[in-house]
């Protein structure tokens, strides 16, 4: 693609680092802007720089926030012995979205992926035990992709926790194999959540 300027050349660049943007639309998010008034484009960079600089991630759970602890983990309405445990925080925000579930979460930052270069280290795992050893989760949902990826993580989450005195479950397998939460419609999910099964069974 040929540009007529080394500047509109370089944002389209940038566009084009984000996921899922090819160049064509890289180019038309930048023509777009250049036609927004000038308070319409400072708000739109600062509220991505307020992002980078302001942007905390829970103390508890680990899901993004704007403060130490999120609304989730600080409210009282939430059952704080029911721990939810997800890849990051698009599945907290798709689980939230099926209204069907109350309890709590615990955001890994990823899953399980030698191919990768990943590894439990790589992961939240030592807050996760860190919250169960305090004696009030009485159960653990592991909510992880129906992946080779999240059945690795369940598996060594399972090793893990088996040795304390919480019950540990997984969502209902509702979701095809290779399938990833933030993109199962609604009731599919919640459903999953709902009937959630022991984990031992699952795989027994």
């Amino acid at each position: 693609m040929n540009f007529s300027s080394k500047l509109l050349e370089n944002a389209v660049a940038e566009f084009g680092k984000l996921p899922g943007v090819g160049q064509k639309t890289s180019l038309r998010l930048v023509l777009h802007l250049l036609k927004q008034s000038d308070a319409d484009v400072a708000r739109f960079t600062a509220s991505i720089d307020r992002l980078k600089e302001d942007i905390q991630y829970c103390q508890e759970c680990f899901n993004i926030s704007d403060h130490s602890i999120c609304e989730i983990c600080a409210s009282f309405k939430r059952d704080k012995n029911l721990i939810c445990v997800v890849e990051d925080t698009r599945d907290v925000m798709a689980i939230e979205n099926t209204n069907s579930y109350q309890g709590v979460y615990h955001v890994l930052g990823g899953l399980i992926s030698p191919m990768d270069g990943i590894g439990p280290a790589d992961l939240k795992i030592e807050g996760l035990i860190n919250r169960i050893q305090r004696g009030e989760v009485e159960e653990v949902i592991l909510a992880l992709s129906a992946t080779m990826e999240g059945d690795t993580t369940i598996f060594y989450l399972y090793r893990k926790l088996r040795e304390f005195d919480v019950k540990i479950t997984t969502i209902a397998r509702g979701i095809a194999f290779g399938g990833e939460l933030e993109y199962v419609d609604e009731l599919t999910l919640g459903r999953s959540i709902a009937t959630r099964v022991p984990y031992e069974r699952s795989v027994g």
